[in-house]
């Protein structure tokens, strides 16, 4: 069943088994799994079906420093499926060495380790579309398949892992049918707000819903589950008092703190004897799904080199650069206003060009225009028309020439935080303000990291990796804040003092309060954190199915 909120009557109560705030990956998968065994669940959403200007504006704040991090309403969705209407659909699980505590890593490790989270990765790939559990290339292809790199053999980066990719599927759309068939109440337009505690101060007794059409009523519920993103949910949590009056679980000044993303950049040239020896594009597995191999550090190289978790793409050269002679780059930066500001930023950076670099990219597409009409072709059918996806724009260069695209983990920083301001939205709640911050180890694990692997492909003599070493700090933080990935906001831990809930995903402070998402994540690891969302989801599915 979907409700609108607004035709809820004034001053009137709803009452579930568990109430779920936020219609995202976590939220909904959690639903999913709730419904499936009879338990009455209230899905709380802030938006509709559709994008809304005004549900939109309700995500808006302040940043410390613009330059690092986008505006809060970007690259977050505020409706029905939440950031999964804008998903890349990129898929790949953490490794074992991200839930361990590990040295070089401050406030690393978490309270589960993989084998925990394991029997949910399969399930949580299903959800998702992004076909079997098979993350290497052995696993994925039944027959052998091209090498990244030909002759490329290192000790410290493999080249045999993969990112499998949804289609990108809308949870929302996708499984919106499932929902109303299932005993799931599903509210939209419902937007959380107070979330109050009973005489005891150890249970919430409920949670104040308020609509823009001026509409306010209370949900009660056994269990509550925030679910709403890595920052909404922190500012859920600030703002009501709790127990301490610091903030719902904010007894030790926690909530917002250990704010991560991902360190993300394209740096360097990468330069191959062999055209035919390198292959960098997407590969179909058995069952269908795109996939594509990277170079991943191995685990004893981050122990042996004292940094975090790191992976790497050969990517096409920087589009902003017409010297590339490549017409489709040169449309792509030609495009730029009309491609989405969660793309487009990463595609082309904030370089403003002169008119004579934008006579030169459009000189390229007019002389590359045959190559160009075969890659919109492609475009066309295997993206626009298609319902799985073409991932990205794969350009095969002329020469054995690329330029290198790095995903690191971030390492938690209590000094890198999300706070509330004392501006207020249209319903007078209090918005957030991001002090997103990132740490000389952080700069460390992405250098070493570089060094590695220019020393690797060297020592191979299969080619080359020219950068400049003074560049990498500008280069990963050239985006800032990595994208849409908000971790550790309300991080897990055994300990009161530097978590916020525990390995079951419940506040430590409340009896009846939990949190789903990339939240509790305590590290931020290489991967996309989409498919971990999941399967924690699913996760607290199964424990909270036990008090049913």
């Amino acid at each position: 069943m979907i409700l609108d909120a607004n035709t809820v009557p004034t001053g009137s109560t709803l009452q579930a088994d568990v109430c779920i705030v936020g219609a995202g990956a976590a939220g909904i998968s959690l639903a999913l799994v709730l419904q499936e065994a009879g338990i009455d669940v209230l899905l709380l959403e802030s938006g509709g079906d559709q994008a809304d200007a005004r549900n939109q504006a309700l995500y808006a704040g302040s940043v410390a420093d613009a330059r690092m991090h986008s505006p809060l309403d970007k690259y977050r969705e505020r409706r029905f499926g939440g950031s999964t209407t804008i998903w890349g659909g990129r898929c790949m699980p953490f490794d074992a060495l991200d839930f361990e505590p590990r040295a070089q890593i401050a406030h690393s490790g978490w309270p589960i380790g993989l084998d925990a989270l394991q029997p949910y990765y399969e399930a949580a790939n299903k959800l998702c579309e992004a076909g079997d559990f098979a993350y290497t290339a052995e696993e994925a292809f039944s027959t052998p398949r091209r090498p990244l790199i030909a002759g490329f053999d290192d000790q410290d980066f493999s080249t045999n892992t993969l990112e499998r990719f949804s289609c990108p599927t809308d949870f929302g759309a996708r499984y919106r049918q499932r929902l109303i068939n299932g005993s799931c109440r599903v509210v939209q337009q419902a937007n959380a707000g107070a979330i109050e505690l009973d005489a005891s101060k150890r249970q919430v007794d409920h949670v104040q819903v308020r609509t823009l059409g001026g509409t306010a009523f209370t949900v009660r519920a056994r269990r509550f589950v925030l679910a709403a993103g890595g920052l909404e949910t922190a500012r859920l949590l600030l703002a009501s008092p709790g127990a301490s009056g610091a903030g719902v679980g904010n007894a030790h000044d926690v909530v917002g703190r250990y704010y991560m993303c991902h360190l993300a950049g394209t740096i360097g040239t990468l330069s191959f004897a062999d055209r035919q020896g390198v292959y960098h594009g997407y590969e179909v597995s058995d069952e269908g799904i795109y996939c594509r191999r990277r170079l991943a550090l191995r685990p004893q190289a981050q122990d042996r080199l004292g940094i975090g978790n790191f992976v790497a793409r050969l990517h096409h050269p920087r589009i902003t650069d017409p010297a590339h002679h490549t017409g489709i780059l040169s449309l792509l930066y030609l495009a730029k206003a009309v491609i989405p500001y969660e793309y487009g930023k990463r595609l082309h950076g904030e370089e403003k060009l002169g008119g004579g670099q934008w006579l030169a990219h459009l000189r390229n597409v007019l002389i590359d225009a045959p190559a160009t009409a075969v890659f919109l072709t492609h475009w066309l059918r295997y993206r626009t028309l298609a319902a799985r996806k073409f991932p990205s724009v794969i350009v095969y260069p002329r020469r054995p020439r690329y330029s290198l695209d790095f995903h690191a983990e971030q390492e938690p920083n209590p000094d890198s935080r999300v706070s509330l301001s004392d501006t207020r939205d249209e319903l007078g709640m209090r918005q957030l303000h991001v002090d997103w911050r990132y740490t000389p180890r952080d700069v460390h694990t992405v250098q070493a990291s570089l060094a590695a692997l220019a020393q690797a492909l060297k020592k191979s003599g299969v080619g080359s990796f020219d950068y400049e070493p003074a560049e990498v700090e500008h280069e990963m933080t050239r985006y800032g804040a990595y994208g849409g990935h908000h971790i550790g906001t309300a991080r897990m831990g055994t300990d009161p003092a530097n978590s916020v809930v525990d390995a079951n995903c419940r506040l430590h402070e409340l009896d009846n309060l939990y949190v789903s998402g990339a939240a509790a994540f305590p590290t931020s690891s290489q991967a996309n954190p989409t498919l971990t969302i999941v399967a924690m989801a699913l996760r607290l599915g199964d424990h909270l199915k036990r008090f049913s």
